[in-house]
């Protein structure tokens, strides 16, 4: 069915939908998605002469005017198309040892806001879930904080969460990042600050790796250390798991991206 046709422009307060690139053309975008279309038209009560921003997640972000709205689809014109703006230059993945149930939405909430490019859990020697943790269902929910995180802060993408690693599983991929920091609370002299104002060259993918409530054993610490792992120090008070990484996400954002 088609609405009516009065144009309502939100300017700033337009919201932000991700799409398929199957689902644009040169002129025309299709929301297909049934969760999209039943929260566009049963939660934010939207018709057809409204605009919406939308990203494909890849590349280019548009702003368009909802034009039909049938019972599969919502059609919108294309008006503006430029590729992202607020997405960082800088890729950043955090490691993060799997806390008490509710927290991980936390930190997947607040890294996302604060530009993350992934985020895993990882299960190590003291974390309290089970390896039920590393798929399923509670994965598919932190994959859907992130895509709501995503939504409202604007990303150009939704950060991927996943899929869930072990300890020993994880030790291997830091050789896929330029600098692994390992924000550790034996460490004392070496800051975090320390460490990116002193790199010999910039780094264009860095890891975080944050441990779980009890931190990590010594001899996990050690064999992050012996992967790679440059272990800092965040300050002089020793933060909660559910604050270590949006923390140190936020410091390294400031040196080197900001």
């Amino acid at each position: 069915m088609d609405g009516s046709p009065c144009q309502r422009t939100r300017g700033k307060n337009m919201h932000r939908f991700f799409v398929e690139p199957s689902g644009i053309d040169e002129a025309q975008i299709s929301i297909r998605s049934p969760e999209d279309r039943k929260h566009m038209l049963k939660v934010l009560r939207m018709r057809v002469g409204d605009e919406i921003e939308v990203s494909d997640s890849l590349k280019f972000e548009y702003v368009a005017r909802i034009v039909a709205i049938d019972s599969d689809e919502i059609r919108a014109t294309i008006l503006k198309k430029h590729q992202f703006q607020r997405e960082p230059k800088l890729q950043t993945t955090l490691y993060q040892a799997i806390p008490k149930q509710g927290k991980m939405d936390v930190i997947i909430q607040k890294t996302v806001e604060l530009g993350v490019t992934k985020l895993i859990p990882v299960l190590t020697e003291r974390s309290i879930a089970s390896g039920e943790s590393l798929s399923g269902s509670k994965l598919e929910r932190w994959r859907k904080v992130a895509q709501e995180a995503g939504k409202q802060c604007k990303r150009g993408f939704i950060p991927a969460i996943g899929p869930g690693v072990s300890f020993q599983e994880m030790l291997p991929q830091f050789s896929e990042h330029d600098m692994v920091l390992f924000p550790y609370e034996q460490e004392t002299e070496r800051t975090l600050k320390a460490v990116l104002r002193t790199a010999s060259e910039s780094p264009q993918r860095v890891a975080i790796l944050i441990g779980p409530e009890g931190g990590f054993t010594d001899k996990e610490a050690a064999a992050v250390e012996a992967a790679g792992g440059l272990p800092v120090t965040l300050g002089k008070t020793i933060l909660r798991t559910e604050t270590a990484g949006p923390a140190a996400l936020a410091m390294v954002m400031y040196e080197l991206e900001l």
